[in-house]
């Protein structure tokens, strides 16, 4: 502490702007401290922690930090100690570290004993399944995975099972099943992740004494990511700070980067903050070291259509650098092509591919990337997901398709012929390879001699005679008709796709998507054999290590990290914003749509590209898209549009048209065509129709033949 305070000119504060200095510098008292993208906000949280310090404010195990991640506790311990040479607090970590050692020291309150066992999912699900045939609940309807998903979001928003009153999921019974499944817990002296919180939570409610010990404990209270908070961890964190008028908690977040609401986080615990906290301060971090003025600029346009949000404007000192790049590709596969050529020519000019990045909005969109990267030999990596061809649902299905194609690919048929689960268990498959190895044939064709004896009991011999005769059904099928048509049958007969709609856990729906895309990448061959050696080949090249390797990853995945290049494509409306996002949660769902863009762009430093396809195959299905409305609030000055064809903009009442590498801003002229109630129209695609609606640009045609479709005017021709 001394020597720390004898210091003349403290390292944490040298070359911060001043918005830093004033937040770090300016200790006591509530402070929000609102961090745009690459402001610098780890450094000043560190750098806050470093000057209470400095200031003899308080001793180190009277300050209490919270951050979301390990990684990040880790990080600013280590920052901490380079700062302020020995730092012996043990109160820097997660929530859930923190609250764990809390709830340690008090868990008899809770009815534990100290030595408690967090348990893990599997876990939870084993207890859960008991409970669940105690209360005769239906397992098919209502799956284990959906009800455990349940009882976390309860968790998260700090409702024990007194306060649950769900009537409309499984019969009425949730309430009854989360007090079971808690007092289970409690018999078993285990708590789950959830618990952590919610007890510690309980625990500082009920035992006021216990309350003032910690309220009196820590001085000051630092908050990293703040806009990720959910409410119980909002609660915790007001329980703990209000102990008088005099609130010395920090806070640093950026409302427009809270892109997490669908696990719990909300946005309005931020909103709130100078409600919560009388006489707080607000100090906006603006100046971003990361990207070029453009960029920031097209940031800025973009998130400041939001309603939900305190407000601020990035700036940089880097000059506005180049232009956002708007690719209009004609269909998805297409603007796979054009991204990785463009790619290409980076890595050619001395860009490194580490620095390099494509984000999309959901995990389908890759394998197109995935794909033309690997004809090209250019390496890459899928981060925060699995490569598509090694996803666990693609392997199977080509296990499937590999036994479609040859009946003796052994390794295939012990992959799938108990997947999903169909009674053909480990017993009956041991019989099978015994047969094999002495007769020197093929599982399937011993399990073809085998159905018609009596070595098997009736159900499983029953069931690999089902399984068979739908092979053989699907090979028919590939001949007659087509290998399209074929995988179409076999997922919806074999029971796979059912398989994953009942499983209804976290990844299901994910998985549905990626065996739908699955079906679109086979439409390329000719047949199921070219599409095997495809993918064979794709396999072995994936084998390949290297550590410069582009980046693939969704949006959300790219939070915290920086790019020299940024490709984001797929912006269209319904896949990004997010049609499903928008129809579960209206305009705020549309509003975290909207952040997520403000995150997607800032991620880059130098280059950023965006891109839209007018066609794209989803799930085997061609639609006919409108870009993203998100397009709309980019000035027409910030762009390079590459695209020959016009790019309208109904809401800023002009057209975009590139000429010589430039955009010229073309007025729309009143006496322009537009599209009326009634008239008879036709689409290349779709043929003749009525229009039935219009909505500047869009407009909703009532097809002859195709139904009812929502395109852009400008597809569309007078009959």
């Amino acid at each position: 502490m001394q020597d720390i305070a004898t210091k003349n000119t403290p390292d944490w504060l040298k070359d911060l702007n001043e918005q830093q200095k004033k937040a770090v510098v300016n200790v006591d008292g509530a402070c929000l401290i609102l961090a745009g993208a690459g402001t610098g906000k780890t450094r000043v949280l560190t750098s806050r922690l470093a000057q209470i310090i400095y200031q003899q404010k308080a001793n180190p195990f009277e300050i209490i930090c919270v951050t979301f991640t390990n990684k990040a506790a880790k990080e600013m311990r280590e920052r901490v100690e380079l700062y302020t040479g020995n730092f012996p607090s043990s109160w820097i970590g997660t929530f859930h570290s923190i609250c764990l050692k809390m709830l340690r020291k008090n868990s008899n309150i809770v009815n534990l004993k100290s030595d408690f066992i967090v348990i893990d999912e599997d876990d939870q699900l084993r207890v859960l399944k008991e409970i669940m045939v105690v209360l005769d609940i239906d397992k098919d309807r209502f799956p284990a995975k959906q009800i455990l998903k349940k009882i976390q979001s309860y968790k998260d928003d700090a409702l024990t099972p007194d306060m649950v009153n769900e009537k409309k999921y499984c019969g009425g019974k949730m309430q009854a099943i989360y007090r079971s499944y808690q007092n289970r817990l409690q018999q078993l002296n285990c708590v789950d992740f959830g618990d952590i919180i919610l007890l510690v939570l309980q625990i500082l409610k009920n035992e006021s004494d216990i309350l003032k010990e910690y309220q009196s404990r820590f001085k000051y209270i630092l908050v990293d990511e703040y806009q990720d908070t959910n409410i119980a961890q909002y609660q915790w964190l007001k329980l703990l700070s209000l102990k008088n008028e005099n609130v010395n908690i920090a806070c640093v977040g950026d409302d427009d980067q809270s892109i997490y609401g669908w696990r719990g986080a909300r946005v309005g615990n931020i909103l709130r903050f100078e409600k919560d906290f009388k006489d707080s301060t607000i100090i906006r971090l603006e100046q971003n070291y990361r990207s070029t003025g453009y960029i920031l600029k097209t940031a800025n346009g973009i998130i400041a259509q939001n309603q939900s949000r305190l407000g601020k404007n990035l700036i940089t000192t880097k000059g506005d650098g180049e232009k956002i790049k708007i690719n209009n590709y004609y269909d998805g596969k297409e603007e796979a092509t054009g991204t990785c050529l463009k790619i290409e020519q980076y890595l050619e000019k001395g860009t490194p591919a580490s620095e390099i990045a494509i984000l999309v909005r959901a995990g389908f969109q890759t394998r197109s990337f995935e794909e033309k990267l690997i004809n090209l030999n250019i390496p890459y990596r899928v981060i925060g997901g699995t490569r598509f061809y090694e996803r666990e649902e693609i392997r199977d299905a080509i296990a499937y398709l590999r036994l479609i194609h040859q009946k003796t690919d052994d390794l295939a048929f012990e992959r799938i012929i108990n997947k999903p689960a169909r009674g053909i268990g480990k017993a009956t498959l041991q019989k099978l390879q015994i047969l094999s190895r002495k007769q020197g044939e093929s599982l399937y064709g011993v399990a073809e001699k085998i159905i018609k004896t009596d070595e098997l009991s009736t159900k499983a011999k029953n069931s690999l005679n089902d399984i068979l005769v739908k092979f053989s059904d699907w090979r028919y099928i590939n001949e007659k008709e087509n290998h399209i048509t074929a995988t179409k049958t076999m997922l919806e007969q074999s029971g796979y796709i059912e398989h994953w709609n009942n499983s209804k856990d976290v990844k299901s729906q994910g998985r549905i998507e990626a065996l739908k895309e699955l079906v679109s990448a086979m439409e390329e061959f000719e047949n199921i054999a070219g599409f095997l050696e495809h993918i064979a080949l794709v396999t072995a090249t994936d084998k390949i290590d290297n550590n410069e390797m582009v980046s693939i990853m969704t949006m959300h995945a790219s939070k915290g990290l920086e790019f020299d290049a940024v490709f984001l494509a797929g912006w269209e409306d319904g896949l990004f914003p997010s049609e499903k996002s928008m129809d579960e949660s209206g305009i705020d769902g549309l509003e975290e749509e909207r952040r997520l863009a403000y995150v997607g762009i800032t991620r880059s430093k130098k280059y950023c590209h965006i891109s839209w396809a007018k066609n794209r195959l989803v799930h085997g299905n061609w639609q006919n898209n409108i870009y993203s409305r998100f397009l709309e609030n980019i000035s027409p000055e910030y762009i390079d549009l590459h695209d020959n064809n016009a790019f309208t903009s109904s809401r800023l009442d002009y057209k975009w048209q590139k000429t010589d590498n430039n955009v010229e801003v073309i007025k729309k002229d009143d006496s322009d065509d537009e599209f009326k109630v009634g008239q008879r129209c036709f689409h290349q695609k779709f043929g003749m129709g009525t229009v039935a609606s219009c909505d500047g640009q869009y407009v909703t045609v009532a097809f002859d033949k195709a139904g009812t479709k929502k395109m852009m005017s400008t597809f569309l021709e007078s009959a």
